[in-house]
């Protein structure tokens, strides 16, 4: 087996019998206003992953800030589980993933009489549910994250440099660090974007102080979150 098959197996076996408790959580509103409307049939396959890459990008932060009100106490921040919830990285961002993903999202599930998970779909609807999958498909590979850290804080420290003394700054060659970077990284789900601490600094890099500083912050925080 591959990592992320052994990976996604285990992690839907102990899901099964260790899930934290989750009955006592109630859902929080998302905001979705952002995002195209995607019918009210509910979709079998997340209709986001298609579209313009400015409406994915929406779709991963409406998703991430989603996913961290009403997932993260269970599945872990950065969706990285401490292993009592499935670890949901490595569900595969193609149809079989998605609709274990919405069928779960939508009934939640109950074990033994307990409710480990409650059914969020007709309290946070089906944006919400699409955006939360989005943001959960795009998190990048923590091993090779691992891997580039040391360079990715090189380029960190040198915007934070920037960010106190513009002279000299290459904020061009910069970009196009960061971009290759990003474009490098894998997701576990097989999904063609990562949303990835190099990613994340390329979209706040604009040439000012200000945004050498949003940038070195973007990849502290997301180089932070990744171990």
């Amino acid at each position: 087996m591959t990592r992320k098959t052994t990976a996604l197996t285990l992690s839907l076996m102990m899901g099964a019998t260790m899930a934290l408790s989750h009955g006592d959580v109630a859902p929080q509103p998302v905001n979705t206003d952002a995002l195209p409307d995607v019918g009210e049939e509910w979709l079998i396959e997340n209709p986001y992953r298609a579209m313009d890459p400015e409406i994915y990008q929406a779709a991963i932060e409406i998703g991430a800030s989603g996913y961290n009100q009403n997932c993260a106490r269970c599945h872990g921040l950065e969706v990285i589980s401490g292993g009592l919830a499935p670890d949901l990285r490595f569900l595969e961002a193609e149809e079989y993933g998605d609709e274990w993903f919405m069928e779960r999202f939508r009934t939640g599930y109950t074990q033994n009489g307990v409710t480990k998970m409650p059914a969020f779909g007709e309290l946070l609807g089906q944006k919400a549910a699409w955006a939360i999958r989005t943001y959960v498909e795009a998190r990048p590979d923590d091993e090779q994250m691992a891997e580039l850290t040391p360079e990715l804080k090189e380029l960190r420290d040198q915007l934070a440099a920037w960010a106190e003394n513009p002279e000299g700054a290459d904020p061009e060659g910069m970009t196009a660090k960061l971009t290759e970077f990003a474009e490098s990284i894998e997701t576990l789900s097989g999904a063609p974007f990562a949303d990835s601490a190099a990613s994340r600094a390329v979209i706040v890099l604009d040439g000012t102080v200000d945004g050498y500083r949003k940038a070195a912050e973007a990849l502290t925080i997301g180089l932070s979150a990744a171990h």
